[in-house]
């Protein structure tokens, strides 16, 4: 047998004990690269959820004066409802429609191209959206928040895959986390934004909507100095003096060789096999598990009551004598904590693991619906309630950033191998993006059906969760693709299938 393949054929136990792989501190390069992805990229998407929260009532205003200026009359409240609602979910109709393309772009253009060309949308937007009070028309703020929401979709997908695959294995998670903390730091720099002494008055709102063209310009200026993932050069494009210099600049020169390896061996795995579609992903049994997984991880993202807890934040703020004034400030105090949390994500996710830090969140996010039914239930008893609905909230969010938050998309990333990792992307991102539609439709339902009570069922949901990572999903801790991959296999198939004695695992489930 040649050497190279020796290493494959060996136990996973055995590999285990000869790994020598060591945490280090990441190339300064390859921080920048990090940067220069995520500023454009999920950075955005975190921004444009929260900087349309403050201007709501100038927005709505602008659209009450339009309607008069064109048909002499004043727009009823049904269907100023149903504009501003329209502005606001245009977003994620956008991001479906970007999380179905964003997989195939990410093939055709390279990690690297399509990030740089989602930017277009982005500067659209803005524009479009800063014209929008200059020219009386709310139908740009239409167009531009779907145009967001394209460059958000396109974002979510393709960057943990540029992410996952520049990085070194050992620290593929701390590189991940990225995607996590740039999404919330986004969301806290539009509640900063939003505030009255920056833009938050009604005269900036058209210029706060219009800055989400600033971190474009960053990542327009600062990306392409930065090579193309590693991984897509040599396993698609078959560019191995590209690869190879590539390595060299995010990984250094002392580094770049045992990675280098590792991506030869994963290429040496795929020989004939061609980007998988997402509908080939289906009818693959080999991937149904890891794919199930995926699934499952990206609706529970979106079911298990963070919505809800913002929901309610408005309302425990008030309750616990927060003027009107001073809610923004508290809840900037969220968007803080759960940026914070997701940085702590960041350093413990290599100590710790995925499996630990994704159960442990949806442990304490269910303890947390527990004692928030509480508290909300006997809100009027005592003064003190409301202040312990308080903690409720900022524990959920801190549980939340912890695990589930940060963990899901690393997952999604270290689940598949090079040819079907673009077709996993677009699958997770349209179910995410799907379930972020069908809460904000059907959760103000079940607020109103359940009150407090709702807690109860993302209670059921966080729970399910545990239950089905516990049992299903193995650790991904300093593995490489092609381990995870044989480990999934072989946890299958011992269940089904006697051992033969040889403890041989399958080099690719693919083949």
């Amino acid at each position: 047998m040649p050497k190279e393949y020796v290493d494959e054929y060996e136990p996973l136990l055995v590999r285990g004990i000869k790994d020598k792989r060591r945490l280090k501190l990441p190339n300064k390069s390859l921080l920048l690269a990090v940067f220069a992805a995520c500023v454009g990229g999920t950075f955005q998407y975190g921004y444009n959820i929260s900087v349309i929260n403050a201007p709501t009532m100038y927005v709505q205003n602008f659209i009450n004066q339009t309607w008069m200026q064109r048909y002499q009359t004043n727009i009823s409240q049904g269907g100023l409802t149903l504009l501003w609602s329209t502005i606001v979910s245009m977003f994620t109709l956008g991001g479906l429609i970007g999380a179905s393309v964003g997989g195939t772009l990410s093939v055709k253009l390279g990690r690297r191209g399509t990030l740089l060309a989602n930017n277009a949308f982005s500067l659209t937007a803005a524009l479009l959206m800063g014209l929008s009070s200059t020219v009386g028309s709310f139908e740009l703020l239409v167009i531009g928040r779907l145009l967001s929401g394209m460059n958000a979709g396109i974002a979510l997908c393709v960057q943990p895959l540029y992410l996952g695959e520049i990085a070194p294995t050992a620290l593929r998670g701390a590189m991940g986390m990225g995607t996590s903390v740039f999404i919330t730091g986004g969301i806290l720099t539009g509640q900063v934004m939003g505030l009255k002494e920056i833009l938050g008055k009604e005269e900036y709102w058209p210029i706060l909507l219009s800055t989400t063209c600033i971190p474009a310009f960053l990542q327009l200026l600062i990306l392409p100095w930065f090579p193309e993932s590693p991984r897509y050069l040599l396993i698609d494009k078959g560019d191995e003096e590209g690869c190879k210099k590539a390595l060299r600049q995010l990984h250094g020169l002392a580094d770049s060789g045992d990675a280098l390896e590792d991506i030869e061996k994963e290429k040496n795995n795929l020989v004939g096999f061609q980007a998988k579609k997402p509908w080939e992903l289906f009818s693959d049994r080999s991937l149904r598990w890891q794919l199930l997984t995926i699934i499952l991880l990206n609706i529970a993202q979106q079911l298990n009551g963070i919505n809800a807890i913002y929901f309610y934040a408005d309302y425990v703020f008030r309750q616990s004598g927060i003027p009107m004034d001073k809610i923004p400030y508290a809840t900037v105090g969220t968007g803080a904590c759960e940026c914070i949390t997701a940085l702590t994500c960041g350093m413990l996710i290599e100590c710790l693991g995925r499996k630990v830090l994704i159960m442990g969140g949806y442990v304490l996010m269910s303890i947390c619906c527990v004692f928030f039914t509480l508290t909300l239930t006997f809100q009027d008893y005592s003064p003190v309630f409301p202040y312990l609905s308080m903690v409720c909230i900022f524990a959920f969010i801190l549980s939340f950033g912890l695990g589930p938050g940060g963990v899901t998309n690393i997952l999604t990333t270290e689940l598949f191998t090079q040819n079907a990792r673009p077709a996993a992307f677009m699958i997770a991102g349209s179910v995410n993006w799907l379930s972020f539609f069908l809460i904000s439709m059907v959760f103000p339902f079940i607020v109103t059906g359940l009150q407090q009570y709702c807690f109860l069922v993302f209670l059921a949901v966080c729970s399910l969760v545990v239950t089905y990572i516990f049992f299903v999903v193995p650790e991904t801790k300093n593995k490489t693709f092609v381990e995870i991959q044989n480990e999934f296999q072989s946890s299958k198939r011992n269940k089904f299938c006697s051992s033969d004695g040889a403890g041989t695992i399958l080099l690719s489930t693919s083949i």
